[in-house]
């Protein structure tokens, strides 16, 4: 232990330093104001969930749930009331309640072998394999097993709990809720993708469905792209049903793809069983032409869907959002229903998506809650400044305002006295906390891209006055402290500093 090692951040993770951070700082907090502006208000949520919620709304068969989820046993909070030894489960051989303990234990991608013991136990519960599979359940049972938890792959889950729990419902109007922060996935990294990620998204739940809804969530997302630059966007847009009419589309789809299964990939073969829906969103060259061919939701719709449809894109033209039709545009979690919408940038490459989102009504009763209509997005952070960043849209960085200069024991407190002033003015200063010669100082001013240095010695703290020097050009001016504040304020005003 007293080796001495190096640290590096964990594959899949970053971290994000200044200046960028800044530009980070900005991006977000431009989200707030756009958002606000629409009465969203900010909700803050656990990074962390019981596994099962995720499980439940996003989907057994997704990849997001099967693959991709970091998932860990809750040490702190330990099941009770489970036989505690080995032999005291063989000597009941109740082979019934032992089926049932094994299908209490947390079913999660990290549990792949209590899975595949769940999906047999009924069979093998008879036979000879009973015994091995009591001795297996009691073991299982003496690692004092915890609950089941897991860090979000998305936020919508945790929105939709968070709204059942705190009985938001019995709020006024709808829950405009919109929230920043990380998500987790275990994912290949790539660019703009990593297994720590960021996004800020926005959620619509209450009672109605309507398309006026939809389109001022969209509104809001295209308004906010709009101010921070990401004006070479593309909107796409489709219709997916609802439980009405597309399980009978799913299933005219699952067969038309049974036909053409052995031209498919394996990943797409398998979502013939697990997910028909997802087939469509293949990226695979040699599967196009293939999908092109295949039935399309759009011919499928029933009369309601169809209608909400073309009225959400009458309130789209009315408030002058271009958008695209896109067919097979499905997302990737079950919970979607008929609206599902998509944004791309540029300067991405193929991984151009900065924004999904859609509408969802149905998960909140499928959590526990009363009947709630909702609609919703989630914005890749990292893409998006990627693509701000690579376009040449970003701002500016954030510079040094004023970098003090002092020299003399005597100019010290007037030194930090002005620092406290500036800073309340809300420029950024830099006190260097020991005295330098002349020269050392205002290189380091230069080094740090400071706009002024204020120079400051005993001279300037007999007289009350400050000497300060634009290091751009070199000029400089006397002036006392109320024109100095005065001046830099001015100079505030028009400057991001």
């Amino acid at each position: 232990m007293t080796e001495k090692r190096q640290f590096r951040a964990i594959k899949g993770t970053r971290d994000i330093l200044p200046p960028e951070s800044s530009l980070w700082n900005w991006f977000e907090q431009t989200a707030r104001e756009v958002f606000e502006s629409y009465n969203f208000r900010e909700i803050r949520l656990p990074i962390f969930e019981d596994t099962e919620l995720f499980a439940r709304s996003i989907g057994v068969e997704t990849d997001v749930v099967s693959k991709e989820m970091y998932t860990f046993e809750d040490r702190g909070s330990i099941h009770v009331g489970y036989p505690q030894t080995v032999d005291e489960v063989i000597r009941s051989n109740d082979a019934v309640k032992a089926a049932w303990e094994l299908k209490r234990i947390p079913q999660t991608p990290e549990n792949e072998l209590r899975v595949n013991l769940i999906n047999h136990a009924c069979k093998s519960i008879s036979d000879e394999g009973a015994s091995a599979l009591l001795r297996f359940v009691a073991e299982l049972h003496a690692l004092d097993l915890g609950d089941s938890v897991t860090l979000r792959p998305e936020a919508t889950a945790s929105v939709c709990r968070a709204y059942i729990e705190h009985n938001m419902h019995a709020l006024p109007g709808d829950a405009k809720l919109y929230y920043v922060g990380p998500m987790f996935r275990r994912e290949r990294p790539q660019k703009g993708r990593y297994r720590q990620f960021y996004q800020i998204g926005a959620e619509v739940l209450g009672q109605s469905d309507a398309p006026a809804i939809d389109a001022e969530v969209l509104e809001m997302l295209i308004a906010f792209f709009n101010r921070v630059g990401l004006t070479r966007t593309t909107l796409y847009l489709n219709s997916i049903g609802d439980k009405n009419c597309r399980p009978d589309y799913v299933a005219l789809l699952q067969n038309e793809l049974l036909n053409v299964a052995d031209k498919l990939g394996p990943d797409s073969q398998r979502r013939i069983e697990t997910n028909p829906l997802r087939v469509l969103d293949s990226k695979i060259p040699e599967e196009q032409p293939i999908i092109e061919k295949l039935p399309r939701i759009s011919d499928h719709l029933c009369d309601a869907c169809r209608e909400h449809f073309a009225k959400l894109k009458e309130e789209l033209n009315l408030r002058g959002i271009k958008y695209q039709e896109n067919w097979r545009l499905v997302r990737g979690l079950d919970y979607y229903t008929r609206t599902t919408f998509e944004v791309t940038a540029e300067g991405l490459g193929s991984q151009n998506a900065v924004c999904g989102g859609g509408r969802y009504d149905g998960l909140v009763e499928l959590l526990g809650g009363p009947p709630t209509k909702g609609i919703g997005f989630a914005i890749g952070s990292d893409r998006s400044i990627l693509s701000i960043q690579e376009t040449g849209s970003a701002p500016p960085p954030l510079v040094l305002s004023v970098f003090i200069a002092w020299m003399g024991p005597k100019a010290y407190p007037a030194a930090v006295s002005i620092a406290r002033k500036l800073r309340a003015a809300g420029l950024a200063v830099e006190l260097p906390p020991e005295e330098m010669k002349f020269k050392k100082s205002l290189g380091l001013a230069d080094k740090l891209g400071a706009r002024y240095a204020l120079i400051l010695g005993e001279d300037e703290a007999a007289s009350n006055t400050f000497t300060l020097k634009r290091l751009s050009d070199a000029a400089q001016k006397t002036l006392t402290e109320n024109e100095l504040l005065e001046y830099l304020e001015s100079e505030r005003r028009g400057t991001r500093a």
